[in-house]
C-alpha cells in the first residue's frame, strides 16, 4: 500500500525495497519463459519500469491473495503484452530502475538444480529464497552496525538448522567464547531473524492470520 502511493518519499522508498529485494524471482521467471539472458535482463528492467510509471502495485487488493501472486499474475501480464513487440519496452529518464546484475543471476540459475514444476511453484521457491537473502541482509547489517558483524558469519549455519545438531563446542572454541555464551548468542540471532522475517512477510500481506499461512506456505515451497 505505501509503494503503490501516487506521491511521497516513502512511496518511493517502498517501491526500491520491493524491487531490490524481489528482482530475481522475477528474472528467473522470466528465464524460464524461454527468453534469452539479455532479453530477461530488458523485460525485467522494463516491468519495474512500467510498475513505477503506472503504480502497479497500487492496485493490488490485500485481502485478494499475496502480493507475490500479484506481481507474477502483473508480470505475466506484460510478457504477453511484450511478445507483440521486437524490443523491451523504452524506459523514460528519471524513472528508478532496479538495478540487476544479470551475470550474477545466470550464474545463480546455472547452479539451481534442473526443475520439473510448474512456473508459479518455481517462482513461490525463488520468492522465499530473496525473502531469506533480505532477512539476511537485514540481519547483518545489524550487526555490522554493532560491530558485531563476524559473529553472523559464524552462526550463520545455526539459523535454521535443529538446535541439538549445532557444534556448539566447535563453535565456542572458534569464536573464543564459552559454550554458554554462544548458546546465548544463537537463541538471540535466532529470535532476531525470526522476527525480520516476519517484519518481511507481514510488508505483504494484510493481516497475522495470514502472515502465518505465507510463512508456513513459503517454507515449504523451499522444501519442494
Amino acid at each position: 500500500m505505501r509503494a503503490g502511493a501516487r506521491e511521497g518519499t516513502e512511496a518511493g522508498e517502498a517501491l526500491a525495497h520491493l524491487c531490490r529485494g524481489y528482482w530475481y524471482p522475477l528474472y528467473a521467471h522470466v528465464r524460464r519463459r524461454g527468453y534469452a539472458p539479455h532479453d530477461a535482463e530488458d523485460l525485467t528492467q522494463a516491468f519495474f519500469a512500467r510498475v513505477l510509471e503506472r503504480r502497479t502495485v497500487g492496485r493490488a487488493d490485500r485481502g485478494r491473495g499475496r502480493f507475490r501472486s500479484f506481481m507474477l499474475t502483473s508480470l505475466d501480464h506484460f510478457l504477453a503484452d511484450e511478445r507483440a513487440r521486437a524490443q523491451a519496452q523504452k524506459r523514460g529518464g528519471g524513472q528508478f530502475v532496479v538495478s540487476i546484475d544479470a551475470e550474477s543471476a545466470e550464474e545463480r540459475l546455472r547452479l539451481e538444480p534442473a526443475d520439473t514444476r510448474a512456473p508459479d511453484r518455481e517462482f513461490d521457491r525463488a520468492w522465499a529464497m530473496a525473502l531469506l537473502e533480505t532477512v539476511v541482509a537485514r540481519l547483518r547489517a545489524e550487526l555490522e552496525a554493532a560491530a558485531r558483524g563476524g559473529l553472523l558469519e559464524a552462526l550463520s549455519a545455526t539459523l535454521l538448522g535443529a538446535r541439538e545438531t549445532q557444534p556448539y563446542g566447535e563453535l565456542a572454541a572458534r569464536l573464543g567464547m564459552s559454550e554458554g555464551a554462544v548458546k546465548v548468542a544463537v537463541h538471540r540471532l535466532r529470535r532476531r531473524y525470526r522476527a525480520l522475517l516476519e517484519e518481511e512477510i507481514a510488508e505483504t500481506v494484510d493481516s497475522p492470520d495470514a502472515a502465518r499461512e505465507e510463512l508456513v506456505h513459503l517454507l515449504a515451497a523451499l522444501r519442494g
